[in-house]
């Protein structure tokens, strides 16, 4: 099992990764989708709740974890999801 470790930048819990070379950033519009719980999930990608950080890996085609996966103060608001990283299916040369 890996060990937790939490980062912070500006406040903010991270998804953590140790190799650039496998991730490259992108400006697409899905990024900016803020999804709800119980909805299909578009992509494949690890998803950041904006009310309180939590992450989770979401397969697409599949449905988020539905609204009582985690519970929220009023001042987090509701559950939505927002992708952080693409997982790319697609074969490549390493």
């Amino acid at each position: 099992m890996v060990p937790r470790i939490i980062f912070h930048y500006n406040l903010i819990t991270m998804a953590l990764y140790k190799y650039d070379k496998y991730i490259a950033r992108s400006n697409h519009a899905d990024f900016d989708q803020e999804h709800t719980p119980g909805t299909l999930t578009p992509h494949s990608a690890i998803y950041k709740c904006m009310g309180c950080g939590h992450e989770i890996v979401s397969e697409g085609g599949k449905v988020f974890p539905p609204q009582n996966h985690h519970q929220h103060t009023a001042a987090q608001g509701k559950i939505r999801w927002k992708m952080v990283v693409y997982a790319d299916h697609q074969s490549t040369t390493v």
